[in-house]
């Protein structure tokens, strides 16, 4: 799809009656790119901490974006509606997201003493909506959307757009009776994927597709979408030898070799080690590397038997709790302090034989915390307040049998439980390692399954007319993310390289000197021109010396720059010039502008 429309005529705008206040220099507290330049750009500007006006060339860019994940959307068959950014308190009852959010939730009461929060995002407030609409099977499925303000309290907003407390994103709710076949949700969300596809592709961004945390109804229910950038601060990791990318969350490790065995007969020692946060700083003190240093995190279960999970990594490593949940085959959360030391746990010097002593106990075992780079000889939490081991082996200290494969059901398991890092196996092509990418979050859609429509009591007649649970997905873009994610990637010394489809203007047309009339005369009817033939285009009209407009154009980051001088004119011509050309542009003469400017843009 040509990023400039065929259908309508473009716009032309005179610098002179807009606002575009640029900048030479970025407020000091503007660290990443995107945010330097937005506000230099003249783009926005900040009204209070994560809170910023859009002016009318950051608006331009707004709007653009909201219209291409608009036609996208309604091309995979989605309504828009908008609903209210304000939330009653009440609509969090069943839940409980108030209390999951905590600080970031902005409440308010109104002059009756109602409680009410603005919006982050809307699954209550759309399932309450739908829940009043919709009775029978026969009106799924049904999917709407909406590009709204969201609202987060960010205790230290940053980087501009990426971290405010005021954004604007694009929610969508799915809504169906099952998962798969003809109107499941599969069908829905596998649609939407391509939409999604399709919206960053003509928003012109170089993105890539990641495997995210699984949803409530297991499989590979979550994708997100991360624009590439080294300034992202997002870790991603890809297979270079295959397509599989997943972000670190969800990354799978390949097959990874593990042993019991140790080939050390040393003795077991206590340490003691006081005043030490932190695995670097016990490591040091007992002259170890932190890799030869076992982990021990504590987790208790949350679906009703009550029991609790010791997950067992390497000191360099980090668990995951996800992993640990799937490895453990029930629902998780990290232990509370108090009721864990209650139980026997000794947080923050606990070890694996903690799990002999303590009822209910299932122990973990990460492949790499097994014979590791200590040939099976490991330092560890002592079990005891201010104090770590040295010399422990699985095999003669541990106190429970171990097993002698991966997985199983047993109260002591081998399993991948840590997060992948880069140079780590590749799960989907032997030989092949991971690498890691940075890369900036812009959207993200997964299966929510019936969370909500349990809380709300959301239930269907189905095609027997039994009574059946709606099942639901959700599908994010962070609109205002898109267009800071954008500069992230495509920017230089100069300012801001837009994507010719988000550009707030396809064309600056810089007329040399306004009083002049030759000049405006040239410049108006160039601007003419190219927009008659679908250009948005920016006559720089202002009484300002060549210099300062040719480093505002390329501030602003304009595609394509027309110039309106005296020795072009003199040769029947302008001087073109894209954003991304180095050096000086080239003459091109009248009648052969409208074709090599669209050419350019790819029109």
């Amino acid at each position: 799809m040509n990023p400039i429309s065929t259908i309508r005529t473009g716009v032309t705008h005179r610098w002179t009656q807009t606002l575009i206040p640029t900048l030479r220099e970025a407020p000091a507290e503007a660290t990443t790119p995107s945010h330097r330049l937005m506000l230099r750009s003249g783009c926005i500007r900040q009204v209070a901490a994560g809170v910023y006006d859009f002016l009318p060339l950051g608006f331009r860019v707004l709007q653009k974006v909201s219209q291409i994940v608009r036609e996208e959307m309604d091309a995979a068959g989605a309504s828009e509606l908008l609903l209210p950014a304000l939330v009653p308190i009440e609509l969090y009852g069943g839940t409980k997201r108030d209390e999951a959010y905590g600080d970031l939730l902005f409440r308010l009461t109104d002059r009756h003493g109602r409680l009410t929060a603005l919006g982050p995002t809307h699954e209550e407030t759309v399932t309450e909506l739908v829940k009043g609409s919709v009775t029978s099977y026969k009106q799924l499925p049904l999917t709407v959307y909406q590009i709204q303000t969201k609202f987060r309290d960010e205790f230290r907003p940053r980087a501009g757009l990426l971290r405010g407390r005021e954004f604007t994103m694009k929610d969508a709710y799915s809504f169906h009776t099952r998962i798969e076949g003809d109107g499941g949700l599969n069908e829905t969300y596998d649609r939407l994927y391509q939409a999604y596809v399709n919206i960053f592709t003509r928003c012109g961004l170089d993105f890539t597709v990641v495997e995210a945390e699984a949803g409530p109804i297991g499989g590979s229910a979550s994708h997100e979408f991360m624009v590439n950038a080294e300034t992202g601060e997002d870790t991603i990791l890809v297979c270079p030898a295959s397509s599989y990318a997943a972000n670190v969350e969800k990354c799978e490790i390949g097959e990874r070799g593990w042993s019991f065995e140790a080939s050390s007969d040393a003795s077991l020692s206590k340490h003691h080690t006081p005043n030490m946060p932190g695995i670097d700083a016990v490591a040091g003190h007992l002259g170890v590397e932190p890799s030869g240093m076992l982990k021990s995190v504590v987790f208790q279960t949350t679906d009703g038997e009550p029991g609790w999970v010791v997950a067992v990594v390497r000191g360099d490593h980090e668990v995951n709790e996800g992993k640990v949940r799937d490895a453990a085959g029930r629902s998780v959360a990290l232990a509370d302090e108090k009721l864990a030391k209650e139980a026997g746990f000794a947080i923050g010097y606990v070890s694996p034989r903690t799990a002999a002593t303590v009822p209910n106990t299932l122990l973990l075992i990460d492949h790499d915390a097994t014979r590791g780079v200590q040939q099976g000889v490991w330092a560890t939490g002592s079990d005891t307040k201010d104090h770590h081991d040295t010399g422990f082996v699985w095999s003669r200290d541990l106190g429970l049998a171990l097993p002698d494969a991966p997985g199983g059901d047993g109260p002591v398991r081998v399993a991948e439980i840590r997060n992948a890092q880069a140079g780590d196996p590749s799960p989907r092509q032997a030989g092949a390692a991971l690498e890691a990418r940075r890369g900036i979050e812009v959207g993200h859609i997964f299966k929510l399954g019936t969370i909500y429509s349990k809380a709300f009591d959301f239930v269907v007649l189905d095609e027997n007319q039994k009574k059946t649970d709606v099942i639901m997905g959700c599908y994010g873009i962070g609109v205002s993310r898109v267009i800071a994610a954008a500069i992230e990637q495509s920017h230089d010394e100069g300012g801001v390289r837009w994507p010719t489809p988000i550009a707030p203007y396809h064309a600056v047309v810089t007329v040399m000197d306004p009083k002049k009339p030759e000049h405006d005369e040239a410049g108006d009817r160039v601007a003419r021109d190219l927009s008659e033939a679908g250009a948005d285009v920016l006559l720089d009209d202002r009484k300002e010396r060549p210099g300062v407009k040719f480093k505002d154009a390329d501030l602003i980051g304009v595609p394509v720059r027309v110039t309106i001088g005296d020795k072009a004119l003199e040769q029947g011509g302008v001087e073109f010039k894209r954003r991304t050309d180095e050096g000086k542009g080239e003459l091109v003469a009248f009648d052969q502008l409208r074709e090599r400017v669209l050419a350019a843009l790819g029109g």
